[in-house]
């Protein structure tokens, strides 16, 4: 009776352990691949308390939620051969589990290493100001060549996020400098605009004050009392702006008579040395002239000393050169003494 019993109790253990062996729970979010004797089958496990055979199937649990993956930052060198880091996020679930199991060993490890490449790639492929301003544009091309690789294993790419950008310390002070210009160039334009607008409304008020001429001194009188109404030491002093007109006017006579007197002084020494320096030798050669062609004419017969005619215009022509010489500074001539008639 004894033995019985304990073949009893062994039996019950028995079962037991074989039922706890065969059953499975699979949670709401999980679905189970049972493979049987290594072999798939065809049935994938729903949800719920499941059961397989003992030591003939096995079962794996694959999660369908949204799995956050985590890239660390990257080294890549994009278009334009700027070296940046580029760390990401990839969102992504499992869509087949079979598939998961099957065509894959390790589907969370091999997702990682496709978007480590593809993000390398990506960047690469793009230029540093479109990464720093098209974001979405990135974050589609790096999807679209994740969606490739992955859709062999039942995953779905749900989204790709670029998270931060790192550059260099010379490109980021490079980057400072080119803002910090815009924004003083736009800074200039919004003053040169308003100083546009300004004038435009100052003519305007000008052409309505010169229409009336008392507007002026009413305006002046205004300026008098908003200076007046603060507290300060500042004395106000109305002067006439025809005053100072007048005095603009009599120091352009001024200037201009005495540009008018010394262009005329310069005109008068200029020109003076000039008929100084011609006068003497008009007279000089005329005189000279006058004597060569008078002299011939004077020796006609002889006189009653006995001088003839061509000794008598030797003569004179010799002693009016002497004299002319003499006049004009030169060496007197010495001339032959007649010979004595007797």
């Amino acid at each position: 009776m004894g033995a019985v019993l304990g073949i009893l109790v062994v039996i019950i253990f028995a079962l037991l352990v074989l039922s706890a062996s065969s059953l499975r729970q699979v949670q709401q979010y999980q679905r189970g691949v049972v493979l049987r004797f290594g072999k798939l089958t065809p049935i994938t496990r729903e949800p719920g308390l499941r059961a397989i055979v003992p030591f003939a199937d096995k079962m794996t649990k694959v999660s369908l939620q949204t799995v956050v993956l985590d890239i660390p930052a990257q080294s890549a060198i994009t278009r334009d051969n700027v070296s940046i880091g580029v760390d990401a996020v990839v969102y992504f679930r499992v869509e087949d589990p079979v598939k998961a199991v099957i065509n894959v060993e390790n589907y969370l490890q091999a997702t990682s290493q496709v978007a480590r490449t593809s993000l390398r790639s990506v960047i690469g492929r793009a230029e540093l100001d479109t990464l720093l301003s098209d974001r979405e544009q990135i974050n589609g091309e790096l999807k679209a060549v994740l969606d490739s690789p992955t859709d062999d294993w039942g995953i779905v790419i749900d989204r790709v996020e670029v998270k931060d950008i790192s550059l260099p310390e010379g490109m980021r002070r490079s980057m400072s400098r080119q803002a910090e210009a815009e924004r003083e160039r736009r800074a200039r334009i919004i003053v040169a605009d308003a100083e546009l607008q300004a004038s435009s409304k100052l003519s305007q008020a000008a052409s309505a004050m010169a229409a009336t001429p008392g507007a002026l001194q009413l305006r002046m009188l205004q300026t008098v009392v908003d200076v007046a109404a603060e507290k300060n030491s500042t004395l106000v002093m109305p002067f006439p702006v025809e005053l100072l007109r007048f005095f603009d006017r009599a120091t352009s006579g001024d200037a201009q008579r005495l540009a008018e007197t010394g262009t005329a002084r310069t005109a008068d020494t200029g020109t003076a040395p000039a008929v100084t320096a011609t006068a003497p030798a008009e007279v000089t050669g005329t005189a000279r002239t006058a004597d060569t062609a008078t002299a011939p004419a004077e020796v006609a017969a002889p006189d009653r000393a006995g001088f003839t005619a061509t000794e008598r215009g030797e003569v004179t022509a010799t002693g009016r050169g002497e004299v002319n010489g003499a006049t004009d500074g030169q060496r007197p001539a010495t001339t032959d003494s007649p010979a004595d008639p007797g």
